[in-house]
């Protein structure tokens, strides 16, 4: 169902912008209240931009997205605040807005050697996170903008309090199936499945967690003042790394456990020679604590106890540490030991604690208080890193083609490490880093850029004829 509405927040709205709201056209009326896993990212939007060298045809994506939008009645609901301060959605169809635009300028040419952050929001249908709960305020929008002489740019904002970036392409690819023709497996709505695994804990694991803190109101909106008031000191840069190039850091991280009977993945070694090179560019003293916010799934950890296309925030984190010496001086194999023990450390159990503790910080009306120990690091001695080179972003096409880039908005929190697939959908990983201005600069000089890039030239001179 498609109601037809004036936009009064793009910024693009001067360019011919006409909104709808689009509906799935029945209403449960159910409430569903969200997960304690869901309460930890705050009422943020999580946007995704995609551009096109086709001009999509927005009246039949509408009409797909209301389809879709029958097995997703979270999107179409209202943000309602509980009792004890968490958060549920009220299923009332109340709609997602979709807004169209037509651009009086070309498709520029994004990608690697040309950043679309700067205009970003251009693309995409703002709704303020600070005026949603209790508000007729909508969890998903959509903005499709048709560039002059062909090609398009989607941009589509889900707030975070019900997706992670899994869940948040499970819907983009359902949409793009359902826009085909073709099937998709459907979305499991039972958060109640999460948090109930948190009954059985281990004795304790209620009172603390090694993973989140609970601070003072004070000390959450300090940290929160000081991310904006840093912002615009940051910058982040997009860089490439081929399928070669990727395959060579393994092959040297593996080189160092020969004979060891130990193994190490890929992602293990190239994040920890990620890790390596920025901690030689923080060049902070020896003796420091050098810690990594490792962004986990916990699925695959929780197995069957988790339905196979469970849909919400299913994520956690894992921080291992090595004192800044010891992490500039250990060989590449050693740190890549230190991010696996770390990932396969998310055990089941170790979920299960979790969502007992944050459980009981809900039930105590302190959930608006509870922060990531590897956020409150983050101006310290953390270095955070995302690796989602395995979600296949550039497969949401809607028949006229995939996706020619992909950008994600740049973090405003200091030393952020995103690992994102390319077009090419191979190996290769673009890496976009978020970093202080200075730290930044000095990572574009020749010299820093053959350090992060070693095993590409000991891939090409291993290469080369003799």
């Amino acid at each position: 169902m498609l109601d037809s509405m004036r936009n009064l927040r793009s910024p693009a709205a001067r360019q011919r912008a006409r909104s709808h709201v689009v509906r799935a056209g029945a209403a449960s009326g159910d409430r569903v209240r969200l997960t304690v896993y869901d309460l930890l990212t705050g009422t943020f939007y999580t946007p995704r931009t995609f551009f096109y060298r086709t001009t999509l045809d927005a009246g039949a994506l509408r009409d797909s997205l209301a389809r879709t939008l029958v097995h997703y009645p979270l999107l179409t609901g209202r943000l309602e605040r509980d009792r004890d301060g968490g958060l549920s959605v009220r299923c009332n169809d109340a709609g997602a807005v979709f807004t169209e635009v037509d651009a009086d300028e070309p498709m520029p040419d994004y990608g690697l050697g040309r950043s679309a952050r700067p205009e970003l929001r251009r693309y995409l249908h703002e709704v303020n996170p600070f005026l949603v709960v209790g508000r007729d305020a909508p969890l998903l929008t959509v903005k499709v903008t048709r560039m002059r002489g062909g090609g398009s740019v989607l941009g589509v904002a889900i707030n975070h309090c019900v997706v992670d970036a899994t869940s948040h392409l499970a819907f983009l690819r359902h949409w793009s199936a359902e826009h085909r023709g073709l099937d998709h497996p459907l979305p499991c709505h039972d958060r109640g499945l999460l948090d109930a695994l948190g009954a059985r804990v281990e004795p304790g694991a209620r009172e603390r967690s090694e993973q989140y803190a609970v601070t003072r109101r004070r000390e959450k909106w300090a940290f929160i003042a000081r991310v904006n008031a840093g912002a615009a000191r940051m910058r982040t840069l997009t860089l490439r790394f081929p399928a070669e190039e990727v395959g060579a850091i393994k092959e040297a991280a593996a080189a160092g456990l020969a004979g060891t009977g130990r193994w190490v993945s890929t992602s293990d070694a190239f994040t920890a020679h990620l890790w390596k090179v920025l901690a030689e560019l923080r060049a902070r003293p020896g003796e420091s604590r050098e810690s990594l916010g490792l962004i986990v799934g916990v699925r695959a950890a929780l197995g069957s106890a988790l339905p196979e296309h469970y849909w919400g925030n299913a994520v956690t984190n894992s921080r291992p540490a090595l004192t800044a010496a010891e992490l500039r001086s250990a060989p590449l194999g050693a740190v890549a030991e230190t991010v696996r023990a770390a990932v396969a450390g998310v055990t089941e159990q170790r979920v299960r604690d979790e969502i007992g503790f944050l459980d009981a910080q809900r039930a105590a009306g302190r959930s608006r208080r509870v922060l990531s120990r590897m956020s409150l690091e983050a101006f310290d001695s953390a270095v955070a890193l995302n690796n989602v080179g395995k979600l296949p972003v550039y497969g949401v096409e809607f028949g006229g083609g995939r996706p020619f880039w992909y950008e994600f908005p740049a973090s405003p929190v200091p030393w952020t490490v995103l690992i994102t697939p390319t077009p090419a959908e191979d190996d290769s990983r673009d890496v976009r880093l978020s970093l202080p201005r200075d730290q930044a600069r000095v990572l574009g000089e020749p010299g820093w850029q053959r350090r992060l890039h070693a095993h590409a030239y000991a891939y090409a001179d291993a290469d080369r004829p003799r």
